[in-house]
């Protein structure tokens, strides 16, 4: 006689089905909010992005009663719903904290310090990677590219920017999370919590009073470029010094005086138009 996987209490991975249904009056609630999302789209599987957010909006992270919701607004089966909640890392899979601390780690942020942080705010909450600390307030992770690259490193709060952090004032700031304190980002809005993000990513108004002119725009770093084409004469400095009151004293970074670059990428370099003895490419030796 044979038993089977379940009898023997071997997991195969799979999700436990049926999905339980949400309460009568939760379900006629985001009904109502479902059929708002989906008649903005010409085709109602389009709605698939913004009910998701929805449905993470009520539990704080995609369970799977919020893709059979999903599933039975849109006439979609689980599985098409779960291979899109699967593929995008803005919906979470699991109980997350009420705020988001994404430290980016890739090629220029972590060079520039990223990779630093991350390590500091793993030690500090003594939590890893997409975990949450035992007070329910923070999870932090790791994330890809924000495109903001030149305000390196980055740290984003429930996605709302905190530029050219530093292990010292990035680990200030997750403890004003836990303990309440206002936090303010670089840029943008003022926070709010990661289900009250995921309701706005799902297409409803942000009713912070102020919230929508704190919103702001590009950062004066990101606006150079444009300035100069204009020609405009570009700041001398347009990233703030990461060290402050609450960076440690190896965080603060040397105010340059006029004369002096921002960074290597400032500075005159010789080319082989300026400097004939040294032409650009390899030298006979260098190539052999």
């Amino acid at each position: 006689m044979t038993t089977s996987s379940s009898e023997r209490g071997v997991s195969l991975g799979m999700p436990q089905l049926p999905a339980p249904a949400y309460p009568d009056d939760v379900r006629a609630r985001l009904e109502t909010d479902a059929r708002d999302v989906i008649a903005r789209y010409p085709d109602s599987r389009s709605a698939l992005l913004p009910l998701l957010h929805l449905v993470q909006s009520e539990e704080g992270h995609v369970t799977r009663t919020g893709m059979q919701f999903c599933a039975d607004m849109l006439d979609l089966t689980t599985a098409e719903v779960t291979a899109v909640a699967t593929f995008y890392t803005m919906y979470r899979r699991k109980p997350s904290g009420d705020y988001q601390v994404g430290v980016c780690t890739n090629t220029l942020c972590a060079v520039m310090g990223g990779d630093a942080i991350f390590e500091t705010l793993q030690e500090h909450l003594g939590v890893g990677n997409g975990e949450t600390t035992d007070d329910g307030k923070v999870t932090l992770e790791h994330i890809e590219c924000n495109a903001a690259c030149d305000f390196a490193p980055v740290v984003m709060v429930n996605w709302e920017f905190f530029d050219n952090q530093t292990p010292g004032s990035a680990k200030h700031l997750v403890d004003d999370l836990r303990a309440g304190r206002p936090v303010q980002p670089t840029r943008g809005a003022r926070l709010c919590t990661f289900k009250e993000t995921a309701r706005i990513l799902a297409g409803f108004p942000d009713e912070r009073p102020g919230a929508v002119e704190e919103g702001g725009s590009a950062g004066p770093a990101s606006l150079v470029g444009l300035r100069l084409a204009r020609g405009e004469a570009a700041p001398a400095r347009v990233v703030h010094p990461r060290g402050g009151p609450h960076g440690d004293p190896q965080d603060r970074v040397h105010q340059p005086s006029p004369a002096e670059h921002l960074s290597s990428h400032d500075a005159p370099q010789d080319t082989s138009a300026s400097d004939p003895a040294h032409p650009a490419g390899p030298t006979a030796e260098e190539g052999e």
